[in-house]
């Protein structure tokens, strides 16, 4: 496990979690459950787009998209994606080098200093900035488009986001699948064909009661 860095929770603080999300949604033919297995079958979520400030500069970098949606509000984001997901203890992702995004409100002056950084560094891969301009989202009007997503509460990671299935805190997946998904799992690790995944499971529709004990086992 590695070393905590990231506050201490209050047992009461159910508008805050230890953990972070990532769902997986239909992308062309494969559906969210379909891509949900690819990810546990290969321990690897991909990033596959560039998201923040100048995110279609050549220099930005793909990330991993993640949610510190507390666990008893999983179905805000089911609602948006699927029923299909994977949950980390936060200390997990900030070893990986992720961690929580800036909102910083277009026209503000923390969205107009991020552009004086990035256009510091369009010419040069190895700017700082472009370690930076991917944990900054700049909600706001772009042309006919609104984009304001703050109720995600996103955490990201640059790259790729490789992992074990012991560090994995739960997998997500509806309530009627997961006596299934037990014995698939534990099908896979004694054929040798695939990992095993004895984590709880979690449906994002539980309560939070539900929810503390499923983790509790």
């Amino acid at each position: 496990m590695p070393k905590k860095q990231t506050g201490i929770l209050h047992p009461s603080w159910d508008d805050m979690s230890e953990f972070v999300v990532h769902f997986t949604k239909k992308t062309g033919s494969r559906s969210a459950y379909e891509n949900s297995l690819s990810i546990l079958g290969s321990g690897r979520v991909k990033a596959a787009n560039s998201f923040g400030t100048a995110k279609s500069h050549v220099f930005s970098p793909n990330v991993v998209c993640l949610s510190e949606t507390p666990l008893h509000q999983l179905d805000r984001l089911a609602a948006k994606r699927s029923r299909y997901g994977i949950g980390f203890r936060k200390e997990y992702i900030v070893a990986k080098g992720g961690g929580p995004i800036l909102y910083a409100y277009k026209g503000s002056p923390q969205a107009d200093a991020m552009k004086m950084l990035t256009d510091a560094g369009s010419d040069n891969p190895n700017h700082p900035a472009w370690k930076l301009a991917p944990f900054v989202d700049v909600p706001g009007k772009h042309g006919s488009a609104s984009y304001f997503f703050e109720w995600e509460r996103e955490w990201r990671v640059v790259g790729h986001l490789d992992f074990k299935p012991a560090d994995v805190a739960f997998l997500i997946l509806p309530a009627e699948l997961h006596d299934a998904a037990r014995q698939f799992f534990s099908d896979a690790e004694v054929e040798n064909i695939g990992p095993n995944y004895p984590c709880p499971f979690i449906d994002p529709k539980w309560s939070k009661g539900e929810v503390a004990k499923a983790l509790e086992k």
